[in-house]
């Protein structure tokens, strides 16, 4: 963990080092919404001074990350508005429809992942210019955007979904060896950072609770950790393990997945209906006692997850975790050198009678057995949870977990690969495939890319690199 302190002090601004950098420049009829965010995207519908319907300008300082999956469109962009007081920088997401009406029409108003845009744009409107509002009743920015502007211009194809920093050209003219010390300082640093924040929960929840609310937002995935993380806290691993068969009953209960008697079930699912009654019985008992702990719908993201991801199963594991808590304890105090290796088999060998062949609590019974937690999912809890703790207690541990192999990855992996190798698959590619380099991806990129609203002009990491302290020693 020798590296943590360098990359440290790369966060450290030097005396005399200025904050300005060269801006960067942007690569210069019906169509479909994935066109248009083509277009937009490109930079083809300029990016300098549009005008909102209110008659204010507006200037995108930075076209974000295009968001492939649920929510707004761009993520992580900035918007200015000159007219203003102080001319704001508002970082934020990008909205594109193309009517108006379509915020609402799609339900966007009231849809709490939408409360964070700073910009809707649109290319029509009905008879009446209706206004755009988020759920917590604040008036987002519109504007109109004009299709006469893509006359005779072809959508462009095979955009990555972020554009390169001007770090990746710094990064380029260093050696292989250079680029693993950077990103090995990153991801030690991280770890520390990781351990701190496990040290006060730990200390205001105490020890094994705060292993169990780790592990369960580990199994919530990017898009349900918050609500995992609730239950775990409503429903603590002392209660659900005194609990016994009805733990299960609760959890899905304080999930929301069992608010009515009547639920609609494959008619060949026998087992299933079977499985439900149950537990909503021992759930009805309870009931009135935990009402209003009980999660609301729209705190789960159901839709876009994989079957064998639905919150519903991770629920069943985080049941056997308890179960098999003592195994857990033993795992993190005496993994040794097979550590990883030891926490992977205990992980992917949970069963569950029902989930070993169920996607959801109404489908249809699966013919092939499915795991609860998966090779992928392991590996997460490896590097989020596991390995942070035994390296804290145990530094040796550090070796192994620089040889564990990365996961699935994710969009923000590759956003920040994108940021700080550009285009070129190769120039990322040997990066993305350990844990420790792709944990270290992520801390330059929250670090830096994150806390930049100039898209790169004043962001002070190019510089930085050039002042590493590469050399061991």
């Amino acid at each position: 963990m020798e590296l943590a302190h360098r990359y440290a002090a790369l966060l450290t601004v030097p005396d005399g080092m200025l904050r300005e950098a060269p801006a960067e420049e942007f690569s210069s009829v019906q169509k479909s919404e994935l066109e248009l965010q083509a277009h937009w995207f490109a930079g083809d519908f300029g990016s300098s001074f549009l005008t909102a319907t209110t008659g204010e300008r507006v200037e995108v300082v930075q076209f974000g990350v295009w968001n492939h999956d649920a929510g707004p469109d761009f993520t992580e962009a900035a918007v200015r508005f000159p007219d203003r007081p102080d001319a704001p920088v508002l970082r934020g997401s990008i909205e594109l429809d193309t009517r108006a009406e379509d915020w609402e029409r799609h339900g966007h108003g009231g849809n709490a992942a939408f409360d964070d845009v700073v910009l809707h744009l649109y290319l029509q409107h009905g008879p009446r210019q209706p206004f755009t509002r988020t759920s917590q009743h604040r008036q987002v920015a519109q504007v109109h955007l004009d299709l006469r502007q893509l006359e005779h211009r072809v959508a462009p194809v095979d955009l990555p979904s972020a554009r390169p920093g001007r770090c990746s050209g710094p990064l380029r003219e260093r050696s292989a060896e250079e680029v693993r010390t950077l990103l090995t300082a990153a991801a030690q640093y991280r770890l520390q950072l990781k351990n701190r924040r496990w040290q006060r929960l730990a200390a205001v929840r105490g020890y094994d609770q705060a292993l169990f609310q780790s592990l369960a937002v580990t199994l919530g995935y990017k898009e349900n950790k918050l609500p995992f993380a609730l239950l775990a806290q409503r429903l603590p691993l002392k209660t659900l393990r005194a609990e016994g068969d009805g733990g299960m009953a609760l959890l899905l209960g304080l999930a929301g997945f069992l608010q009515t008697p009547e639920f609609s079930v494959d008619q060949d699912g026998r087992e299933a209906r079977a499985y439900l009654r149950e537990r909503w019985e021992f759930w009805w008992r309870r009931r009135s006692a935990m009402e209003r702990l009980v999660l609301p719908t729209k705190a789960w993201k159901l839709s876009g997850l994989r079957p064998v991801n639905h919150p519903q199963r991770r629920l069943a594991a985080l049941v056997q975790l308890a179960a098999r808590w003592p195994e857990v304890q033993a795992l993190i105090d005496g993994g040794g050198n097979d550590l990883a290796k030891q926490v992977t088999k205990f992980l992917t060998g949970l069963r569950d009678p029902f989930w070993d062949h169920h996607y959801t609590l109404t489908s249809a019974r699966s013919a092939r057995p499915l795991a609860l937690v998966g090779a992928a999912r392991a590996s997460e809890m490896l590097a989020n949870v596991f390995f942070p703790l035994a390296i804290a207690a145990h530094p040796v541990h550090w070796d192994a977990y620089a040889k564990l192999p990365a996961g699935t990855g994710s969009r923000r992996v590759a956003t920040a690969a994108t940021r700080l190798f550009g285009h070129d698959p190769a120039g990322a590619e040997p990066w993305l495939k350990t844990a420790a380099h792709q944990q270290g991806l992520l801390q330059i990129y929250e670090d830096f890319c994150l806390e930049d609203d100039s898209d790169c002009a004043r962001c002070t990491f190019p510089e930085r690199v050039c002042r590493f302290a590469f050399v061991r020693g």
